[in-house]
């Protein structure tokens, strides 16, 4: 239910009209169209609706976080980057559509994310909620989040990083992401402000885990159901958890980050509603995943 609703929402706001740009934004509908586990969109939601929200304010801050997270893969493919073929079982959009329109395409729907997000102001004009959620969603894909982890991540391949390098990266590249959507979900439901830090808290115990298993898939996958290279961080010369600390280690790491969030999770409602509940099942799911 809660990632068909991620659909609708990411649908109603892609762009559609095509002029001198059509190229651009039927290599940005390609991306995005390619579907994956949308877990932004539905951790926001969930957490969201768990403290109480039930607007449509939600749906634009939806769909451009999902934006944001489709542009950074669409990068991180690049020959210049990964160099990866595949994602999500496709040709990655710089394969399918050339170098150029796939530097094009992340710059659109990192640009786009915003126009879409804006929308919320015209939506709940002088809604504090909207400005706190838009200023988090300014805030964590940029240098000191997404891009930080992503720049580290860069500088270090190749190099084996210490276990603070990792973290930092990890904390930066995968979490801040995760931490970004559902803090939005926290600022838009109205929670105060030891609310949204714990939910933060939370997420990024969440994206430390999801990494993690990200990296063991990585190693012991199976190509045709993850939907992209296996190996790809050796052939990339990236050190992660599961080479540096090996697969049993990074498998308790995993356990012990998502028993970590689910605690906190439980610790900020007073009482487990339906959609608290789902979301404990979800963040189980996550990192018990094989694709």
């Amino acid at each position: 239910m809660y990632k068909e609703m991620a659909e609708e929402a990411i649908k109603k706001y892609m762009p559609h009209e095509k002029e001198y740009q059509e190229k651009v934004i039927d290599a940005m509908n390609y991306a995005v169209d390619a579907g994956g586990k949308r877990v932004r969109p539905v951790l926001m939601l969930l957490t969201y609706k768990m403290l109480g929200g039930d607007e449509k304010i939600i749906e634009p801050f939806m769909a451009a976080i999902e934006m944001i997270h489709t542009y950074s893969l669409i990068h991180d493919d690049l020959p210049a980057l990964d160099n990866d073929y595949l994602r999500r079982g496709r040709p990655t959009v710089h394969v399918a559509f050339g170098e150029d329109i796939a530097i094009l395409a992340g710059d659109a729907l990192l640009n786009y994310a915003y126009e879409t997000a804006a929308k919320a102001f015209s939506m709940s004009p002088g809604d504090i909620r909207v400005e706190k959620a838009y200023t988090v969603l300014a805030k964590r894909p940029g240098i000191y989040g997404m891009i930080g982890g992503q720049t580290a991540d860069v500088v270090l391949t190749g190099k084996k990083p210490d276990k603070s390098e990792l973290m930092y990266i990890y904390e930066n590249k995968t979490a801040a992401l995760i931490e970004c959507a559902m803090e939005i979900g926290a600022c838009l439901a109205g929670a105060d402000k030891v609310k949204t830090e714990n939910i933060r808290s939370a997420a990024g115990h969440i994206g430390m885990a999801f990494q993690v298993q990200d990296d063991i898939l990585d190693m012991t996958g199976d190509e045709e159901i993850i939907g992209k290279p296996v190996g790809s961080d050796e052939k990339n010369q990236k050190y992660t958890y599961a080479t540096m600390y090996g697969i049993e280690n990074a498998h308790e790491y995993v356990k012990e980050q998502s028993e970590k969030a689910i605690s906190m999770i439980k610790a900020v409602v007073t009482e487990e509603n339906e959609h608290c509940r789902n979301l404990l099942a979800i963040i189980e799911s996550l990192v018990k995943r094989d694709k």
